[in-house]
């Protein structure tokens, strides 16, 4: 069953992040049951192949918590980028019988089409127990399936702000806009003081980030039920609510004049390239990007919380938008390797590390706010506490990957085109509606 089906209540919501506002962190020398760490060498000699999607910061930072497992268990692990289609590297090599031992996939939807096939392995029992000792149940329902536990959620991620050089807004006179009206406002403000307003990643393998304004927007508008409605297909893209949705944005994305380089720079330019051009290069005064862009940004000599700043996506509509997101690890074989890394990723200890390196949220309530490092990501706890009903999962990454997370296809290429032609309201939606048909039978 899809977990959009399910409707996200305030304690959802916010049950992510208050229940890790109230645990108290703990020892890093002890497990989470208060033992000593195996440490030394109870997988002395096995090997752990890794596979996800990160590379740059985000694989730099993610390296480093495996390394705090080899450490931990002596256990050799590899590292491999599956790229941002993560479907179409792991599925020739299941194909094969030559998966990694362990893959983290960016969408709970793709977890389950993986599941309904029989290539994940369940959760060894104290895999299952850390992860009831650690996550909310709704974080816990997101990586099972049919009743069986597959998944654990390593890393969330807070979608519904944008990010901005305050700098730059004060000496244009310019406060963070509350709504979208007061977004373009803003951008035309800035652009008379000589700063262009957006970078934008609509590149092929980028194209992500338009869902994300698109979901933003939609939900603020629409409304969280007929959210969950088009995340199900039970209302066709054809319907006026989506057309208002992309209206809306074409205020926006309708602009060259407000985008870094303007279209044909747009739709070649990819999110770490739009996050650097913003604070590294000083091309634009604001880009859209999840609590994860903080990786990016700390790649430049901007500093988070200072050079850098986030403000709430602007209400397009009567709802505040909060979109979440987040990444789920399975096993892909059989082997205590496996399940023990599953098990550590599952841990407080490897929360901890990977908090006190940036450009992270988690929704383990064994890691305490003081474990961030910086101080975007205590605002966004905030924030996340103040989501209640209103907080939805990223529709796109509850659809199936063939709609919602394939580069060049589905959502990702008919929104890209509607940046290139955003006039093309109907026809966009046609794309659309076409595309999910055929993903959702």
């Amino acid at each position: 069953m899809r977990v959009s089906r399910r409707v996200m209540s305030a304690a959802v919501a916010a049950g992510m992040v208050m229940s890790a506002a109230a645990a108290c962190g703990g020892d890093d020398k002890k497990d989470d049951d208060g033992s000593a760490p195996a440490g030394g060498g109870a997988l002395k000699g096995t090997k752990v192949e890794v596979a996800a999607k990160w590379t740059g910061p985000e694989e730099a930072n993610f390296r480093k918590v495996l390394k705090a497992f080899e450490k931990k268990t002596g256990a050799t692990v590899a590292y491999a980028s599956t790229g941002e289609n993560t479907d179409a590297y792991l599925g020739p090599r299941l194909a094969a019988k030559n998966p990694p031992d362990v893959a983290v996939l960016p969408q709970p939807g793709l977890m389950r089409q993986y599941a309904a096939k029989g290539s994940l392995k369940p959760l060894a029992a104290d895999v299952v127990s850390e992860v009831g000792t650690n996550f909310s149940p709704y974080w816990k329902d997101l990586g099972s399936y049919e009743g069986r536990a597959y998944g654990v959620m390593i890393k969330a991620a807070y979608k519904s702000i944008l990010w901005y050089r305050p700098q730059v807004f004060a000496d244009a006179g310019v406060q963070p806009p509350a709504t979208f009206d007061d977004l373009v406002k803003a951008a035309g403000t800035l652009q008379d003081a000589g700063t262009t307003p957006f970078t934008l990643a609509a590149g092929p393998q980028d194209s992500w980030t338009l869902t994300d304004w698109f979901e933003n927007v939609y939900l603020s508008q629409a409304g969280p039920d007929n959210y969950d409605k088009l995340a199900k297909h039970e209302i066709k893209w054809t319907d006026p609510t989506v057309g208002k949705a992309l209206e809306t944005l074409a205020k926006v994305w309708g602009r060259p004049d407000l985008i870094n380089g303007g279209v044909s720079a747009a739709t070649k330019t990819k999110f770490d390239e739009s996050v650097t051009q913003t604070f590294g290069q000083n091309k634009a005064a604001m880009v859209y990007g999840g609590d994860f862009a903080a990786a990016n940004i700390a790649t430049t000599k901007a500093k988070v919380g200072t050079d850098a700043k986030v403000f709430a996506f602007p209400k397009a509509g009567g709802t505040a938008p909060a979109v979440l997101g987040g990444d789920v690890a399975v096993a892909l074989k059989d082997g205590k390797g496996a399940q023990e890394l599953m098990r550590f990723l599952a841990s407080p200890e490897a929360g901890k590390v990977w908090a006190g390196l940036g450009g992270y949220l988690t929704p383990n309530k064994g890691v305490a706010p003081d474990a961030y490092s910086d101080p975007i990501a205590k605002q966004l706890i905030a924030q996340l506490q103040q989501a209640g009903d209103n907080a939805r999962y990223d529709m796109s990454d509850l659809a199936p990957a063939a709609f919602g997370a394939t580069p060049g296809k589905g959502e990702w290429e008919a929104l890209r085109t509607f940046v290139q032609k955003p006039s093309d309201v109907k026809g966009t939606q046609a794309r659309l509606e076409a595309e999910a048909a055929k993903a959702y039978k």
